[in-house]
C-alpha cells in the first residue's frame, strides 16, 4: 500500500505544531538544526532518536558536528512528507 503524502494544509499544520522546523529547499521534507552543550549531549540525543527510528522503521537524514545535529525528515516512498515524518518530528521534540 502506498504511503500518502501530506497535503499542503497538513504540512502547514505540522510546521505550526513543531516550531523550529522548516520546509526543506526542495519542499519534500522538513529540517531543523539542534544545538547542545557539547558532543556528549548531541550524541545522547542522536542515540535516543536512533532507537525510536529503529522501533518505527522510519529513519532521519542527519549529520552531526560537535554539538550540532541537523535533521531532515522526508518519506522517499511518498515523494515528500508523510504522517510518518509528522510523528517522528513530534517524537523528536519530546526527546529534547
Amino acid at each position: 500500500m502506498p504511503i500518502a503524502r501530506l497535503t499542503d494544509s497538513e504540512r502547514d499544520a505540522l510546521l505550526a505544531e513543531c516550531p523550529g522546523w522548516s520546509l526543506s529547499a526542495d519542499g519534500k521534507g522538513i529540517e531543523r538544526e539542534f544545538r547542545f552543550a557539547d558532543f556528549n549531549a548531541a550524541f545522547g540525543f542522536m542515540t535516543r532518536v536512533a532507537l525510536h527510528a529503529e522501533k518505527t522503521d522510519h529513519h532521519p537524514e542527519w549529520s552531526n558536528v560537535y554539538n550540532r545535529v541537523n535533521i531532515t525528515l522526508t518519506t522517499h516512498d511518498a515523494g515528500g512528507l508523510s504522517a510518518r515524518d509528522a510523528a517522528m518530528a513530534k517524537a523528536i521534540e519530546e526527546m529534547l
